[in-house]
């Protein structure tokens, strides 16, 4: 049997017991300068979520997603009809790039900036802390019998939680479909937009049972990213690490004078405020999301025992082996270079996108021919994506062809104010104008309000032989 409660077993994670059941945690808090560090960052984070949907640049949203649209919004700059190609170079152009800082720090996402890590230490361990009490406290409170008081505190606790989870999962929301829209149907029934009411309560429950409950269970068993970590990182790759050469052997090991001891006092105080119940003293392992808890409170132990901090820090295997650490290694500069060849793809695919696309389609009847006069009938589709709108005349190119070819258009000039539009039009001609029945000419599409001529495309008239 274990002496201290915190040292865990070596054949099971620390947040199952010996049934396989699940071990609620309960971290300590904990100060330091790391910390202080990571909730500047997790509170700059909070607020860019919060607060970048209602900056509205151009009368839209600084991002809107808006999939039943087909329209991307981005900092003033609205892409229309974008290909699902375009969102597929965004998530492996991201994907590469994580791998490639993952290789150089770590697992820093995940302590850092991860969505799940952010809100569960900025705002729900903040409202369970200030409900049940501090981490003792708060396993006492689970481990008591159903009372007035628990029951109270533990209702007061999910409410609240429930709150803060509509409020994310809205803002959430606000992205996709704009949050001055969002707010409008919320001061509606929830019958009159059924679907976004469906949509944002869901996800306000997939909220509410992760960040609330589930906790470290999703970094432990179903993030994808604590797995790949293994395969991405190398011994040169900047970890959370435990300098075994300064703290073996530890306080209290059997047949060891206290003068040969090394600096680790078996605290456990690294152990106590882990969010996701490792011991880090065991080495790197794949549940560890680098949050820095566990230097912080082994700093502030060295700090009372009159010891250099950093017993346990950021270092690589490398350097904690005497072996200079290599900053830039082949491994992540392959990530890097994949993952600006990927967003090079996509600005290629943006700039290409951007363009104004033009097809003339031939209509059902290849021509007509009445009163020696031919007519060629097409239909004309406009695509293009951005937020310029164009209204737009269609010219015969060759100026010695303008007065032979008559170009009539139902409405004149064609606006274009969406990112796909289809007009039609007639070419008449004299039949004599055509050679073996034939003729191709250029079509020059102008702007009206700048006269400048956007695209020129070719365009093949046909009529009777002669």
């Amino acid at each position: 049997m274990s002496k201290n409660r915190f040292e865990l077993d070596s054949e099971r994670l620390g947040t199952v017991d010996e049934h396989g059941n699940r071990v609620y945690l309960h971290p300590e808090d904990v100060k330091g300068i790391w910390k202080d560090r990571r909730d500047i960052v997790y509170w700059i984070l909070i607020g860019l979520y919060l607060v970048l949907p209602w900056i509205y640049i151009n009368k839209k949203p600084a991002l809107l997603i808006d999939i039943i649209n087909r329209e991307f919004t981005f900092m003033g700059s609205t892409f229309f009809g974008v290909d699902p190609i375009l969102f597929f170079l965004i998530i492996i152009s991201s994907i590469f790039f994580i791998a490639f800082m993952t290789s150089l720090f770590g697992r820093v996402w995940c302590g850092w900036g991860c969505p799940q890590t952010v809100f569960i230490s900025s705002l729900f361990l903040k409202v369970e802390s200030f409900i049940e009490g501090s981490a003792r406290e708060r396993r006492a409170l689970d481990e008591a019998p159903m009372s007035a008081e628990k029951f109270f505190k533990k209702a007061l606790k999910w409410i609240i939680f429930a709150l803060i989870s509509l409020h994310i999962a809205h803002t959430f929301i606000g992205y996709f479909i704009g949050p001055r829209e969002l707010f409008h149907m919320t001061m509606g029934s929830p019958l009159e937009h059924f679907g976004i009411f469906s949509a944002t309560m869901i996800i306000t429950t997939i909220f509410l049972l992760d960040f609330g409950w589930f906790r470290e269970q999703f970094c432990i068993i179903a993030c994808p990213y604590g797995r790949m970590q293994s395969v991405i990182m190398d011994e040169n790759s900047l970890v959370i690490a435990y300098d075994k050469k300064r703290g073996e052997p530890r306080r209290g090991t059997p047949g060891v004078l206290r003068e040969n001891e090394g600096d680790c006092i078996n605290c456990y105080n690294c152990v106590k405020v882990c969010p996701t119940g490792i011991d880090i003293r065991r080495g790197t392992q794949l549940e560890c999301i680098a949050c820095t808890n566990c230097i912080d409170a082994c700093d502030e132990i060295m700090i009372k025992m009159k010891r250099p901090t950093g017993l346990i820090r950021y270092g690589s295997e490398n350097e904690l082996s005497g072996v200079p650490r290599k900053t830039i290694t082949p491994r992540s500069m392959i990530y890097a270079a994949i993952s600006l060849l990927f967003v090079g793809i996509f600005i290629l695919f943006i700039n290409k996108s951007t363009d104004l696309q033009i097809l003339f389609l031939r209509g059902s009847e290849t021509f007509t021919y009445i009163d020696q006069t031919v007519t060629n009938r097409f239909t004309v589709k406009f695509n293009h994506q951005g937020g310029a709108d164009y209204k737009v005349l269609l010219k015969v190119h060759d100026p010695a062809l303008q007065d032979k070819i008559k170009i009539i258009t139902p409405i004149s000039p064609i606006d274009l104010v969406s990112f796909e539009k289809k007009a039609i039009v007639f070419f008449k001609f004299s039949p004599t104008l055509l050679e073996n029945g034939t003729k191709k000419i250029n079509i020059d599409i102008v702007d009206k309000s700048s006269g400048n001529v956007i695209a020129t495309k070719e365009v093949v008239l046909v009529g009777p032989v002669h």
